[in-house]
């Protein structure tokens, strides 16, 4: 325990220069201060209360000072002899938790072995620093002693030692457990939030979520009513930002101590909290059983790197599963996104909906583990050479890896698909020339297009062409793609969700083109095959509906937020507009509408405008300091791919109920409009009548600047035609200018 002694507390708005009292030993000019450049304490929130400051207080703040103590039963009884040893076992299976301050093992007097159980206290480097002088207990330190207790608890050492591990501020708990034993009270049933209640909204719409300024909003997506309906807002909900787990059931939001996630269409209870203090980024598995949580800390020491914390966490009831730890240059390799040289995401998970494997890319080797048993899979890793990148199929337990050029050049680049559990190659294609390489998966794991970028023979350029791997086919064939200038640079790529086609962006100039291709042709051969190509497009994004078919052309940044319907399936532009300054392009989950955002990246426009699908503008919204939009995801349809072809052979008939509904909307629009023309027509018969008022009031006055002359009446005025003579030049004309 540490104690902090300040002369005089924090006051985060101090008083004028003028109104400073002088403080003793103090000596300072306030006048010469910049607050702007003063870094408040962690912990200051300046009244601000957040989420989890009752659950952050239950644990910083414990009664007796020993929450950095844990006590650790059932070790083996050894002989003196013996106590160094077991002493170094037990601080090499604790000490991964954390840094052990001090270890106490009891022995029994009378025979000199140990008694079975040891105390063991947490030291962290940081240092806590509190604004009034008391004894506290650093948060990092509770969190290595609860992180202790929750991994290490049930640890098994041999067949006869299983640890038990208790929190020494329990022991106070358990001393008052009663001689006799009582029933518990049964509680009556309270139902809890359900988590799926929006789905089961009865006009069909789809919700999202927006973060401006200091507020949230949860908002059903109404375009029948043209309108952004307010679900849920609250201020001040999370301290960075928030994020939709994959299939919707739940919104996660940051804070000092950790993520949240809640769960509800307009009321949102919270669900779990999940303890990891200074979170940064987090990452749901894509049933969501498990959450990711990253934070990084920067040293104490200018000597040592930075260090950084994954959690993984249990959703549903919040447990940390593993913990793991390290410098951040053993998190950096690989991927392409992150922060502080991170690569995030650092886990990836395997493809389906079962949540079994989870990988993460080391030196020469992939990590791959079990969420069964948080361990290891066979008990070691992939060993792969040199390897920078890897990636899932979407749908199966298959690796991609890409392995660059080795050996100086001698040994090939290559990209390999592995089979995991069994760690089988069911495929290898070896690459010459390569400077580098993205792998593309599409949605239903079918296809894998691998972007390669080769030197050319100067070495001097690049080009770049496609490998084509068909997975669910024999022997997984692989084709080759060049397009037809190969010096055109790659620009964008995309597969169309659940189909066979995919589009590039590709040129060098201002106005590049657009290729859509197949990976089937006409006959019906298995055959990549050019669709159509799009000259001279302000587009370098690709943004595919969900639902296949319709594809948005996007030119955001230098192209300033130029829009294009695109119809695939005939060919056609359907139409094409513009938002200004777009930063973001989102589809909903059913592919029936857009919704195209201004972040506060740009300090004007920022908002949204939710478009149709075929680039009808629906309705604009404009928020200042615009941070976030997202749509909630949907989970995977019920329905078996035929009957969902049977529903679209029978839409007519399904369709008569929505048509009955779109014309009674466009009724209550009708009469809507109606509505608000009566009124302005009321508003401006009222001006009207005022007005003619004020005039007729006014009309002795009039009179009287007119010397008593009536003049209101058009017919009291007299018209008088005035001729006016203006002599615009003179110029003399001599007698020889007459004659000639």
């Amino acid at each position: 325990m540490a104690e902090v002694a300040l002369p005089y507390r924090y006051d985060p708005q101090p008083p004028s220069p003028q109104q400073q009292p002088p403080r003793p030993g103090l000596n300072i000019d306030w006048s010469q201060v910049n607050l702007d450049e003063i870094q408040l304490p962690p912990g200051e929130d300046f009244g601000i209360k957040s989420e989890d400051e009752e659950e952050e207080e239950e644990i910083v703040e414990s009664e007796s000072g020993f929450g950095s103590i844990i006590v650790v039963d059932n070790l083996p009884v050894v002989e003196p002899a013996k106590y160094e040893k077991l002493e170094n076992v037990v601080r090499k299976i604790f000490g991964q938790m954390g840094i052990i301050r001090t270890l106490f093992m009891p022995k029994d007097k009378a025979t000199g072995k140990t008694a079975g159980f040891a105390f063991i206290e947490y030291s962290s480097p940081q240092v806590c620093k509190m604004w009034w002088s008391f004894s506290i207990v650093s948060q990092s330190t509770l969190q290595e002693a609860h992180t202790a207790r929750e991994q290490a608890d049930g640890y098994k050492l041999d067949k006869s030692h299983v640890f038990m591990v208790r929190m020494f501020d329990d022991i106070d708990k358990y001393m008052k457990v009663p001689e006799q034993w009582v029933a518990p009270e049964i509680k009556s049933y309270v139902p809890g939030e359900n988590l799926l209640e929006w789905l089961m909204d009865e006009k069909g719409r789809d919700q999202f979520v927006i973060r401006f300024g200091t507020e949230t909003e949860v908002c059903w997506n109404d375009a029948r009513l043209l309108k952004a309906e307010t679900a849920y807002h609250r201020s001040f909900w999370t301290e960075s930002f928030v994020q939709w787990s994959p299939l919707g059931t739940y919104l996660a939001t940051i804070h000092r101590q950790g993520a949240v996630i809640w769960g509800g269409c307009t009321n949102f209870s919270r669900i779990t909290r999940f303890i990891h203090q200074q979170v940064r980024l987090i990452d749901f598995s894509p049933s969501e059983k498990f959450l990711v949580t990253y934070s990084s800390h920067e040293p104490s020491n200018p000597r040592e790197t930075q260090k950084v914390v994954l959690n993984v966490f249990d959703v549903r009831s919040g447990k940390s599963h593993r913990e793991f730890k390290g410098s951040a240059d053993e998190f950096a390799t690989g991927g392409t996104g992150g922060v502080a040289g991170v690569s995030w995401p650092v886990f990836r998970w395997s493809g389906g909906r079962d949540d079994k494997y989870f990988a993460r890319i080391g030196k020469h080797c992939i990590s791959v583990y079990e969420t069964e048993t948080m361990g290891l899979l066979d008990k070691k890793s992939l060993k792969v050479d040199n390897v920078i990148d890897f990636s899932w199929s979407p749908t199966d337990s298959i690796l991609a890896l890409f392995v660059p050029e080795g050996n100086g050049g001698n040994q090939p680049a290559r990209v390999s698909l592995v089979q995991i559990p069994g760690r089988e190659e069911l495929r290898q294609k070896n690459l010459f020339s390569v400077s580098d390489c993205k792998m593309y998966w599409q949605s239903n794991g079918d296809y894998l297009a691998v972007k390669v970028d080769r030197y050319t023979k100067t070495k001097k350029s690049t080009y770049t062409g496609f490998e084509l791997f068909r997975i669910k086919e024999r022997d997984i064939p692989i084709e080759v793609l060049e397009l037809e200038n190969k010096n055109d640079k790659i620009i964008a790529f995309a597969w169309e969700p659940k189909g066979h086609r995919f589009a590039i962006i590709h040129g060098d100039g201002p106005r590049p083109d657009v290729t859509f291709y197949s990976m089937k042709s006409p006959n019906n051969v298995d055959r990549v095959t050019k669709l159509a190509t799009l000259k001279g497009k302000q587009a370098n994004a690709l943004y595919w509906s969900p639902a296949g078919r319709f594809i948005v052309l996007a030119g955001l940044k230098a192209y300033n937020g130029q829009l294009e319907f695109y119809n695939v399936d005939d060919l056609e532009t359907m139409a094409t507009a513009e938002h200004f300054m777009a930063t973001d392009v989102d589809w909903d989950p059913a592919g029936r509408y857009v919704a195209t955002s201004v972040t506060s990246v740009h300090q004007m426009e920022n908002g949204f405008i939710i478009w149709s699908f075929h680039g009808k503008l629906i309705y604009k919204v404009s928020r200042d300091r615009f941070f976030q939009f997202l749509w909630r995801p949907r989970p995977p349809s019920l329905l078996s791919s035929e009957e969902e072809a049977e529903i679209f052979r029978n839409l007519k008939q399904y369709s008569k109920r929505y048509d009955q509904e779109d014309i009674e909307s466009s009724r209550f629009h009708s009469t809507q409009e109606l509505e608000q023309r009566r009124k302005l027509i009321e508003e401006w018969n009222g001006w009207l009548s005022s007005w003619k008022q004020m005039h007729e009031a006014d009309k002795p006055y009039r009179q009287e600047l007119r010397d008593g002359e009536p003049s209101d009446d058009e017919q009291e005025y007299e018209d008088e035609e005035v001729e006016i003579e203006e002599v615009i030049d003179v110029e003399e004309i001599k007698e020889e200018d007459l004659e000639a």
